[in-house]
């Protein structure tokens, strides 16, 4: 009878982790085969946009309908990617089915016609909304369920940029700053190894980046003098990290402020786009900027060649996304910083002396990992993208980034498990959000006391 009981007891715990691994393979086949239908379909209607150029004149227009279709079905799918890491953190109604879609079509809609948006935003939440689904539908306990969740995200991510590794690793260490889950590590690496086996087994094929490896530690010593450089550089793809998600923030503040109505904002955002373009005379900022059909336009991979930038196109395709995204239009910050970054380390390296597909390189991750408070995660994937012939340049420049963008970031529902090392007295457990709104609050009350005098 006892040998009864303990062979019963042993299979509650198998059962529940077949459900859990069922649920993983399912997530990753659906997730893997979604980002691809994804990618396929922006990589269509980009081109259709290149050659229709008239289309971002119905950018406004184009936004109402995004407004329209939120208004009447996304509820709380409107939260996003911060909905996603809420229900990491705190599980309760889970994410709704229907975000999948509908940032799908809201995301397709906005690089049709012309905003600046990427990418990650899409197959996070499509990878999140799927993997909240399979978790209801198998019962899964909530420990399991928000296991799952992240390897949703793990999943799109892995999938839609072709970095399996960073994938497992961006899933595990974007929910709370200064702390990395490894209890999740194991099931995050195999959503996002199959997520992305599936996505490239539909055809799929993603930009390949490259760097000449001329020093570092590629021949074997270590030049001092670059990873110095790699350093100082760190510092402003730090800042302009910081910059790129204060920006977006305080435009949608803005846009809020200034604009009651949620289906004129995007409106308002597209016509300021365009006027944009006419004022500077390019449309290179437009879109996800990866590639171009125009030889001479500015993109993230002419940014990886000497004079492939100018040296204020970092801070254009700022503008561009944060009023693109900040209006109300759908798609992701993680390829706009890219752009951001290989442009913002093209001018460095003019000014530094360095090689310009390195400095391209190093601000293409080390933006990002300042803007998403992900160091370990950028700098794999920096090695997955470019090699492992600068690894310690890559992960300097990450680290240094990751120090000096201060506790801000681009998902304010990131909570703060360690504060970092610069600003000790930050309450441990507090969000990015109450934070900023803390922030807020302490110069109003500043300016206000200087009114008063």
């Amino acid at each position: 009878m006892r040998f009864h009981r303990n062979l019963r007891g042993c299979t509650v715990p198998s059962r529940r982790l077949a459900r859990l691994w069922l649920g993983l393979v399912l997530i990753s086949l659906v997730t893997g085969s979604a980002c691809a239908l994804f990618l396929w379909s922006l990589d269509r209607l980009t081109r259709m946009r290149w050659d229709n150029p008239w289309l971002l004149f119905l950018l406004p227009l184009a936004g109402v309908g995004i407004g329209l279709l939120y208004g009447r079905l996304g509820r709380r799918a409107e939260g996003g990617n911060n909905l996603i890491i809420e229900q990491i953190h705190e599980p309760g109604g889970g994410v709704p089915a229907r975000m999948a879609p509908l940032v799908l079509a809201g995301t397709l809609v906005t690089h049709l016609f012309g905003g600046s948006a990427g990418r990650e935003g899409t197959a996070v939440q499509m990878g999140g909304s799927i993997a909240s689904l399979a978790g209801r539908l198998l019962r899964l306990e909530p420990a399991d369920a928000r296991m799952l969740l992240m390897a949703g995200v793990a999943a799109g991510f892995g999938a839609v940029f072709g970095t399996p590794l960073a994938g497992a690793i961006f899933a595990a260490e974007v929910i709370a700053i200064g702390r990395l889950d490894y209890r999740v590590l194991l099931p995050c690496l195999a959503a996002s190894m199959l997520g992305d086996i599936v996505c490239a087994g539909w055809g799929i094929d993603h930009t390949h980046y490259h760097i000449a490896a001329v020093g570092g530690t590629a021949g074997g010593m270590l030049d001092l003098l670059l990873l110095a450089k790699s350093a100082l550089a760190g510092i402003v793809f730090g800042l302009a990290g910081a910059l790129f998600a204060e920006t977006t923030h305080r435009m949608g503040d803005l846009f809020r402020r200034i604009v009651p109505s949620p289906l004129l904002r995007p409106a308002l955002g597209g016509a300021i786009i365009i006027g944009l373009v006419h004022l500077l005379g390019t449309r290179d900022y437009l879109g996800l900027g990866v590639t171009s059909p125009d030889p001479g336009a500015v993109t993230i991979v002419s940014a990886f060649t000497v004079g492939g930038a100018d040296p204020w196109s970092w801070w254009w395709k700022i503008l561009f996304t944060a009023v693109t995204l900040g209006s109300g239009f759908k798609g992701g910050e993680v390829t706009p910083l890219f752009f951001v970054g290989a442009c913002l380390g093209n001018t460095l390296a003019a000014l530094l002396g360095a090689p310009a597909d390195l400095f391209a390189g190093l601000g293409f991750v080390a933006v990002f990992a300042g803007a998403a408070n992900t160091p370990i995660a950028c700098a794999v994937m920096g090695i997955e993208l470019f090699g492992g012939a600068y690894a310690l340049n890559i992960a300097v420049a990450c680290i240094v980034a990751y120090l000096f963008s201060g506790h801000t970031g681009i998902y304010l529902s990131q909570r703060i498990a360690r504060p970092k090392p610069p600003f000790p007295s930050v309450p441990a457990g507090s969000s990015l959000r109450s934070l900023r709104a803390l922030r807020s609050a302490q110069w109003g009350r500043i300016f206000g006391a200087s009114d008063g005098r």
